[in-house]
This record gives structure tokens, C-alpha cells and sequence, in this order.
């Protein structure tokens, strides 16, 4: 076994792209392999080249990319996969390497059933007949843990959620018992016990006698987050500016990493301990001789005075209705909640995928309107204000959205983006005003006064929420919401963002409202807790008090999932 030649081997592999008539190279020369029935883990940042290397694996880049050296696959005979010609590629996707995409909802057809979806990859490889591909398919959605599997045959992808149809992605892919599974940032902003049941999963997929466990299924795990790496991976790949900075045993890596770049990935993440200090980012450990100009603490405690008081609040949502159009069952989103938040606090908001947090948050904005309960901000019931009253009242109530990209406009500047609302509120005397508090924006959120002309796509994803920040702050808000504002953000990018938002804390003494499902980032950054579930607070507390003595099981189990 020992001297088994590995199922996949990267030699010399570089990938680059014609940009304005120069070659820019993304991957440089890197060499690697996975073995079978081990999971090899690609880790690095957004742009260090990951991605690329496992499209390339099954020729899925773009015809203009330029790509040289070799891609050995060897599942009982060696092929070369850049050399291998389009009949021979297209029996090998889905079939002897599969891949489970980053974004399911973009990977799966929104015009066909999961079931259907299923039943044509086996159709298509395997062959098989209508009859015996759908019991096929109900047999992977038990082995995937589906809830009803029969039933999610002819369920859309729309109707099932983000865990769900990264489910259903991960039984297309192992449906014809590949030899090597890709996994690209397959929990990428999933909630931690969707997560763990996913690594889970794939893992138990793994073994002997399951599908695609039946010769030993290596897989190619891509991520950003060590901690997940640590937790699954046998073998550890990090990546950075397309080159590799360090690989081997994950254990023997991550426990005494060597390069800078490693341990400074190691260092982002928000600790047990981390409360109450600055988050280490990349530059600290790539530029270690550089002068570090010491930063004062942060003094953000919360007052005594009341912000914002929820009185049970309830938002309720038609499930079923009867032929004349009367709804007969309501969806109780929230259900009869009621908290306070003090002045210069961050509340945070904890719970997985349809507790109801998101809709929580957005009640308050009155972005939805509640079904019953109140809202009071500063003493005033801003569920039942007229609609010009309220909009004046919005001054004061902002949000920073989960997605930066989806919230800005693509086809006007991010200057003119932030100083639309100071146009809209009619603050500031003149255009020339506006943009020089605009100026004075991006400069505080660390960007550059040069950047107001510039559109969303020609920023990185960090430099997006940045933005989405400062355009919440145009206002001066006493009040802010960040809605999954950092979940779906590099480690590294994640710290510059969490440091950012303490900064900012203390300049504008806002309070704040922040909803994530990481428990980790909500620790840091939150002075209490409230933990949701089913529409419903289960929980409350002081943050250390809910991550180191957490009372309710359900809280418990959310703990015990951190990687």
C-alpha cells in the first residue's frame, strides 16, 4: 500500500490568463498529489489559485486560460488530463472524478427537480433504466441523511435549504462511485452543525462499502478555514499568490507550522481567548521586521440607557391556504420575542438557517412589517410611525447586508453609492461636501480617496463589505445591524473586518445588533448573546457566559460543532 501510486499527481502545474495583452500567471509551477482513500485539503485565501487548480483538474477553465504542465489521474491506468482529448474528459467528469461545487443553488438547475437531476447523471454513466435510477437516487438520499427522500425527488432546489442542496450536490457527485471527489468551499457559509454533518458525510463516504467508498474515494477538500482542515484533513496543501508555501501532514503542519503565511492563517481566527484584543492579520507575520505602531484598547462598554426595546415581536407568514385563497396555517418566523439593547452595546444573534434571525433583524428596519409586538427605538414605536416620519426615522437605522456584491448597485461608482443616501436625507450643503465626507469615509473603513470612481466588481469581496460599512455609517447612525456580514469572508479578511468594526465602534458609538451563525465571530465581537431557535429565544446571556457555560442543550450542541 505504501508504494501505491497516488490517484492524482500535480507536476509542475501553472495557470495563467491574457490580460490586456501580458500573460498574468494565477498558479505557478506547483506539484502535488492525493491519494486514495485520503483527504488532501487546498487551503489559502481568496485568489491564491485553489479554485483554478481543481477546475483545471477536469479542464472546466476557460479556453483562453494557458496552462502548462502535467495532471496525472491513475485509476488503474495513468492518463494525462491536459492531454486527455474531449471524449475521454467527458467520461471521466462525473464518472471516475466528480465535484461538488462551491455555490449549490448556482450548480444545481433551478428548472429541474433534485430527483431528476440525480437520475440523469445515473442514467447518462451508469445507464441505468428510469425505474432502477430513481430507486438509485432514493437509496443516495438516505445514505446523504435527506430528510423524506422519496419525497425530495420531485422537490426544486429552491424549495429545499442551503444544507439540503449541498446534500443533494454531494449524492449527484458520489452517485457513480468515483475514484476522486472535489469538494471546492463545500461549507462556505453554512451554519456549524450543517457544516459538521457535511464533512461528516463526506468522510463516511469515504469508507468501505458506501457509494463512492467501495475502492478507497480520495477527495480534494478546497477551503479557506484551517479549522475545518484540521478536523478532516490527512494532508494539508497552503497556498498563497498561486504558489505553494507549505505542505504535509495535517497534523505535523498545522501543530508547528513553518511559513509565515501558514501561521498567520492559524493566528485570524477568533479565539476563546481572543476577546477584548486586536485579531492578528496576514501582514503582522509577512512583514515581521516592519515598525508596528501600537494600538490603544478598545473601550466600547455598553451603557445603561435603552436603545431599542422588542416586545413581543411576532412575524407570521401564510404556509397554506384553501381554494377561495384563505390561509389556513401560518409559518411563525418570530414568535413572541422581546429583548432590550443598551446604548453602545452589540447584541449578538445566534441560530442556524430559518430561526428566524434574519427576519428578526429586518422587522426592526421595518423591512417587513410585523405581525404583532412593538419596536421601540429611543421610546418611540417605530412599527406603527407614518411612512414620512419613518423614513426620517431611518437615519438613525442601518444595515449592513450578508451579501456586499448583491447590495450595491453594478452600474454606479461606490462613491456615488455612499453619497446617495446623504443626497437622499439632503445632508451636507452641496455635492462638493458630500464628497469630501465620502473621502473621509473610505479613508476611516481603509480604503483610498482614489477609489470613489471606481464599481463594485473591481474590488475584492473584504474591500466590498468595506464599502457596504462605510455607506451604513453615510448617516451617522445610532443604530446598525450587520446581517452575516463576515461569514462568507477569508479568515484573514474576516480579522481586518471584525478589527475594523471595533475602530469604528468606538469613533461613532453606535449601537449594534450583529447576526451570524459562527459562534466564534459572535463571541469576539458581542457583549451579549441571544441564542434563537424555531422563532423563538431559548437563550440569553452575557457572551462569555453563553460559550463557556451554555445552559440549553440546543446551545450546547451549537458550541460543540465549532471546528
Amino acid at each position: 500500500m505504501a508504494n501505491e501510486s497516488p490517484l492524482l499527481q500535480v507536476i509542475n502545474l501553472s495557470i495563467g490568463f491574457e490580460q490586456d495583452g501580458q500573460l498574468v500567471q494565477v498558479v505557478k509551477g506547483i506539484s502535488f498529489t492525493a491519494k486514495k482513500g485520503k483527504l488532501t485539503a487546498i487551503v489559502g485565501e481568496s485568489g491564491s489559485g485553489k479554485s483554478v487548480t481543481s477546475l483545471a483538474v477536469l479542464q472546466l477553465l476557460p479556453k483562453q486560460a494557458v496552462i502548462t504542465g502535467e495532471i496525472i489521474f491513475n485509476n488503474g491506468s495513468p492518463v494525462d488530463l491536459l492531454k486527455a482529448n474531449q471524449q475521454a474528459i467527458r467520461s471521466i467528469r462525473g464518472n471516475d472524478i466528480a465535484m461538488i461545487f462551491q455555490e449549490p443553488m448556482t450548480a444545481l438547475n433551478p428548472v429541474f427537480t433534485c430527483g431528476h437531476q440525480v437520475m440523469e447523471s445515473l442514467q447518462l454513466h451508469k445507464k441505468l433504466s428510469g425505474s432502477a435510477a430513481r430507486q438509485a437516487t432514493i437509496k443516495l438520499f438516505e445514505e446523504v441523511e435527506l430528510p423524506d427522500p422519496a419525497g425530495m425527488l420531485t422537490r426544486y432546489p429552491h424549495e429545499i435549504s442551503g444544507g439540503q442542496k449541498q446534500r443533494v450536490m454531494i449524492a449527484m457527485a458520489v452517485s457513480c462511485n468515483p475514484a476522486l471527489l472535489i469538494a471546492d468551499e463545500p461549507t462556505t457559509a453554512l451554519d456549524v452543525r450543517v457544516q459538521q454533518n457535511i464533512l461528516q458525510l463526506i468522510k463516511k463516504l469515504q469508507q468501505p462499502g458506501s457509494a463512492g467508498g467501495n475502492n478507497g474515494m480520495g477527495v480534494l477538500f478546497i477551503t479557506h478555514d484551517l479549522g475545518l482542515v484540521k478536523a478532516v484533513a490527512d494532508e494539508v496543501i497552503v497556498m498563497q499568490h498561486g504558489i505553494i508555501v507549505e505542505q504535509g501532514n495535517t497534523a505535523a503542519v498545522l501543530n508547528n507550522p513553518q511559513h509565515p503565511y501558514t501561521q498567520a492563517l492559524l493566528a485570524c481566527k477568533p479565539g476563546k481567548n481572543s476577546k477584548g484584543k486586536r485579531l492578528a492579520v496576514v501582514s503582522d507575520f509577512l512583514n515581521p521586521a516592519k515598525e508596528k505602531t501600537a494600538q490603544p484598547a478598545w473601550n466600547n462598554e455598553p451603557g445603561e440607557k435603552t436603545i431599542l426595546s422588542v416586545k413581543k415581536l411576532e412575524v407570521y407568514f401564510p404556509a397554506a391556504s384553501n381554494i377561495f385563497g384563505k390561509t389556513t396555517a401560518w409559518f411563525k418566523a418570530v414568535d413572541g420575542v422581546s429583548f432590550d439593547v443598551k446604548e453602545k452595546e452589540t447584541l449578538g444573534l445566534v441560530g442556524e438557517s430559518g430561526c428566524g434571525k434574519t427576519t428578526l433583524g429586518r422587522a426592526i428596519l421595518q423591512l417587513i412589517k410585523p405581525t404583532a409586538g412593538q419596536i421601540l427605538l429611543n421610546g418611540a414605536d417605530i412599527s406603527s410611525l407614518p411612512a414620512r416620519v419613518l423614513r426620517e426615522a431611518r437615519k438613525d437605522l442601518q444595515i449592513v447586508f450578508q451579501d456586499p456584491y448583491g447590495s450595491l448597485n453594478p452600474r454606479i461608482s461606490i462613491g456615488e453609492a455612499i453619497l446617495e443616501p446623504l443626497k437622499v436625507h439632503a445632508l451636507q450643503n452641496n455635492y462638493k461636501q458630500r464628497r469630501e465626507k465620502v473621502t473621509q469615509l473610505l479613508e476611516k473603513v481603509n480604503l483610498q480617496a482614489d477609489h470613489f470612481n471606481r464599481y463594485p466588481h473591481q474590488f475584492s469581496g473584504g474591500q466590498r463589505q468595506r464599502i457596504c460599512i462605510a455607506r451604513a455609517l453615510a448617516l451617522e447612525p445610532s443604530f446598525l445591524i450587520f446581517d452575516e456580514s463576515v461569514s462568507a469572508l477569508d479568515v484573514s479578511v474576516q480579522a481586518q473586518v471584525l478589527n475594523l468594526i471595533n475602530d469604528l465602534k468606538e469613533q461613532y458609538s453606535f449601537t449594534s445588533i450583529f447576526i451570524s451563525h459562527d459562534l466564534s465571530v459572535v463571541h469576539y465581537i458581542s457583549d451579549r448573546i441571544l441564542v434563537m431557535n424555531q422563532g423563538k429565544i431559548i437563550e440569553q446571556g452575557s457572551a462569555n457566559d453563553i460559550i463557556f457555560n451554555p445552559q440549553q442543550e440546543y446551545t450546547q450542541q451549537l458550541i460543540a460543532a465549532i471546528p
